[in-house]
């Protein structure tokens, strides 16, 4: 139920109305942004609400259920204040969205149509449309541990309780040669084996993507020297001598979890419960799949 003061609802019933929409977005960063789609600034709870933007609303998408509400948000991408870049680096990803009804000739009087936050981010050449789903999206998401033969905890959280500080875990080394997009040499990972970062993070402390982070896919060793592939070229090119600190990743197994951390009591999977295949075995003569308890 909308908090409609009396001045707004007074107004509204007056039959001619100054409305407009004003939109904040808190992106994950804590930066906050402010639009509208009136012609001039409007400014409260300190922010500033601004026009010509590049940030155009749809109609909402609404149901009477519980499916997840919806609006899109279509912007230019030459906005001073929405740029590519930041898209592609992922700066909206699921920023929060609160959807204001205000009256512009006195701002005083608005109320909170909706909350959500940005989900899906479509982009064409000059422009991008980025859904506004409501706070009901929430509840499509999965919540608490799933029973799975691998390790649900993240290397080095409070559950697994790895030490990534530790030098055997962590190095440091910078960009020699771009072999592709994502992939390249580096110079001062030769003493680590091959492997020993596949699926661990690459953290840039210089050049152009300073102080992101990126995922590594492969680990190699090529004449002694590390190649590293990354799982998504970065938004900003890398380039040679671009320096950061690298850490080291695990596959969830337990394996890994013995054999490389020594880290089997705080392993957090079911490497022991029955997976598919014990659902597709046949009985056999050979007593290995006659039926009894696995």
């Amino acid at each position: 139920m909308k908090n409609i003061t009396p001045d707004l609802q007074a107004h509204l019933d007056d039959g001619t109305t100054t409305l407009a929409w004003c939109w904040r977005i808190i992106r994950a960063d804590g930066v906050t942004f402010g639009f509208t789609d009136h012609d001039r600034t409007l400014s409260f709870d300190g922010t500033d609400f601004e026009p010509e933007s590049g940030l155009t609303a749809s109609e909402v998408r609404s149901g009477s259920d519980l499916s997840v509400d919806a609006q899109d948000a279509e912007g230019v991408l030459t906005s001073d204040r929405i740029t590519e870049t930041d898209i592609l680096d992922g700066r909206w990803d699921n920023a929060e969205v609160e959807v204001w009804r205000v009256n512009w000739a006195d701002n005083g009087q608005r109320v909170l149509m909706r909350r959500g936050a940005i989900g899906q981010i479509r982009r064409g050449r000059l422009a991008f449309v980025a859904e506004v789903r409501s706070l009901a999206h929430v509840l499509g998401q999965t919540v608490g541990r799933t029973f799975q033969a691998t390790c649900d905890a993240a290397l080095g959280d409070a559950r697994c309780g790895v030490d990534l500080v530790d030098p055997t875990f962590k190095g440091t080394g910078a960009v020699i040669d771009l072999l592709r997009d994502r992939a390249f040499s580096a110079s001062g990972l030769g003493s680590f084996n091959s492997g020993w970062f596949t699926f661990g993070t690459v953290e840039w402390t210089g050049g152009a993507n300073v102080g992101r982070q990126a995922e590594i896919i492969a680990h190699d060793l090529t004449d002694g020297i590390a190649v590293l592939t990354l799982l998504e070229a970065p938004v900003r090119s890398i380039a040679g001598s671009d320096a950061f600190t690298i850490r080291a990743g695990c596959d969830k197994r337990i394996e890994t979890c013995s054999a490389k951390f020594a880290n089997t009591a705080n392993f957090r999977g079911f490497p022991h419960i029955p997976g598919q295949d014990a659902v597709l075995r046949y009985a056999t003569k050979d007593g290995r799949h006659e039926g009894s308890v696995l």
